[in-house]
């Protein structure tokens, strides 16, 4: 239930019950009504018992979310976004990100807060121009720079929330050394390095996954962190992609293979487990000044649907020698 006064927020309100008073998905959250009196409004939403996904992911104690979970909302989260961008009239989020993730109490995710949501362009239009709203680290740097707002746009939100997923940090985190302030530019570069990934991949999900698996996500973020925007996938795209990687994933961990076990100590290895998997970890931390494969780079001049799922191939090789 939110109660508003200001008058900025009455006009998210407006924003909330227009989009949500017209759309239906599971994947969003519903709104059960509204009423008015006097100066005040309010509104109402269905229930999430387990709340945000913030809440969950970065939370310092008690269980953590598993990797099939995690996998689980992000493929939630994404077919909500897909779902505006696929309306009639497109819709853009505009603001995605862990905060707005709720969690009902099956875990199943669903998008909240449609106060900063617009209309996507239409027809020959290739962008719709507006005041930059948004959170740092989640807006795309295209929109930040120029106020060119599209629906590739939020795909690099849900970028930034598939590594906040992958790795287990926040997007922004001031308490962590300079370099490593911001999520993305210190994990991207790593993500196109096998050994790097691994060092960098949350230690909370040590044995839950498939190293192919989490080489496959770690390369469906990298594309949609693309600088061009035309070098990232359509949220269709993405959602065919996670449901593939949630299906053979699952295969994969059920016959044993591939599975991972993070910071293994070598036999014969002196120290104890905990102070391998530090040493690992700041190895990894270190690696963050490693450069991307330049040949995964997109030009200005490439065409809208440069995308290419292929390069989400098992035999993704890794740079370092």
């Amino acid at each position: 239930m939110l109660m508003l006064t200001e008058w900025s927020v009455r006009l998210k309100a407006l924003a909330e019950v227009n989009y949500l008073g017209q759309l239906s998905h599971p994947n969003l959250v519903k709104l059960i009504g509204y009423c008015c009196e006097d100066e005040h409004r309010l509104l109402v939403y269905e229930y999430m018992a387990s709340g945000s996904l913030e809440k969950h992911l970065f939370r310092r104690v008690g269980c953590t979310l598993t990797w099939s979970r995690r996998m689980k909302i992000a493929l939630d989260a994404a077919k909500g976004l897909a779902f505006l961008h696929g309306a009639e009239r497109p819709i853009i989020y505009r603001d995605f990100k862990t905060s707005n993730i709720l969690l009902d109490g099956d875990f199943n995710a669903k998008l909240s807060d449609f106060g900063l949501a617009k209309e996507g362009p239409m027809g020959d239009q290739t962008h719709v121009s507006t005041r930059v709203m948004g959170t740092y680290g989640y807006a795309a740097p295209e929109y930040v720079m120029t106020g060119h707002l599209t629906a590739r746009s939020d795909v690099y939100g849900f970028g930034v929330v598939l590594l906040e997923l992958l790795i287990g940090r926040r997007a922004m985190d001031k308490s962590r050394p300079s370099r490593e302030h911001n999520l993305v530019e210190w994990a991207r570069p790593l993500l196109n390095h096998n050994k790097k990934l691994l060092r960098i991949v949350d230690p909370r999900l040590e044995g839950q996954y498939s190293f192919k698996t989490a080489m496959k996500v770690a390369q469906l973020a990298y594309q949609c962190l693309s600088q061009n925007p035309k070098g990232r996938p359509l949220m269709s795209q993405v959602v065919d992609i996670l449901e593939t990687l949630q299906s053979s994933g699952n295969h994969e961990l059920q016959s044993g293979d591939g599975a991972v076990t993070l910071y293994e100590a070598p036999k014969g290895t002196i120290g104890s487990p905990a102070k391998k998997r530090s040493q690992n970890r700041r190895d990894g931390e270190r690696g963050g000044e490693a450069h991307s494969n330049p040949g995964n780079g997109r030009s200005k001049s490439e065409p809208m649907n440069d995308f290419d799922r292929n390069n989400l191939s098992p035999n993704f090789v890794s740079h370092e020698k």
